[in-house]
């Protein structure tokens, strides 16, 4: 390989190890909530699902793998939020993080004694900067839900507005004023035509996504 203008190869540079690391968010009995995965050798220890990058393998394609052997998830189109690179990260030395976020119905979730869901509000201390890499997930998806119904499709259609409002006050950690909330959502939603009995009431409209 040809040096550069500096006269260094390639080789000459420093080279860090480059990781992934995925918050898979979901929603447990009305809190957002995210999964975390024991650490190996250490059961007390628990942690995003991440593994290093293989030489020749793309980003993708190591969250995949980091998913399926720490969490046993697959299906996911995990998105790429945000480089974490302090050299200071990891005590293991110079490692960059590029994290992925995926939300998820938490029946798409295995059960295991290896993988736990937090709701995030509570989470345990982590290692690395795992908590702030949880918090630009959190971000990003409360940004998409302040605008549209449901993108992630956690809630099964159809549903009712009120069923969509609990979900979205879930996600965001508030509440909505019902009101406004049904004017803001009804122009992408689609009436079925049919109801549903809540509470005591008249029944409720059924919605899908537009």
């Amino acid at each position: 390989m040809r040096p550069d203008s500096t006269g260094r190869r390639l080789e000459d540079y420093p080279r860090p190890s480059v990781a992934v690391d995925t918050a898979v968010l979901t929603v447990v009995e009305g809190e957002l909530s995210a999964v975390l995965v024991r650490a190996q050798g250490d059961r007390a220890e628990w942690r995003l699902p991440g593994t290093f990058l293989h030489e020749g393998e793309r980003l993708r394609d190591a969250v995949m793998r980091s998913l399926r052997a720490k969490a046993g998830i697959s299906g996911l189109r995990p998105r790429q939020l945000h480089v974490f690179d302090s050299p200071a990260r990891d005590d293991r030395g110079w490692v960059l993080s590029v994290a992925h976020v995926d939300v998820v119905r938490v029946e798409r979730l295995p059960a295991s004694e290896n993988l736990r869901l937090t709701p995030i509000s509570r989470l345990p201390a982590l290692k690395y900067d795992h908590r702030e890499i949880v918090g630009f997930a959190v971000d990003a998806v409360r940004a998409d839900y302040l605008t549209a119904p449901d993108p992630a499709d956690l809630l099964e259609s159809p549903f009712t507005i009120r069923q969509l409002r609990l979900l979205h006050e879930a996600v965001l950690g508030e509440s909505l004023v019902p009101d406004t909330f049904r004017r803001a959502m009804l122009p992408h939603l689609r009436a079925t035509g049919r109801v549903r009995a809540e509470g005591r009431g008249r029944p409720a409209e059924l919605f899908e996504r537009g």
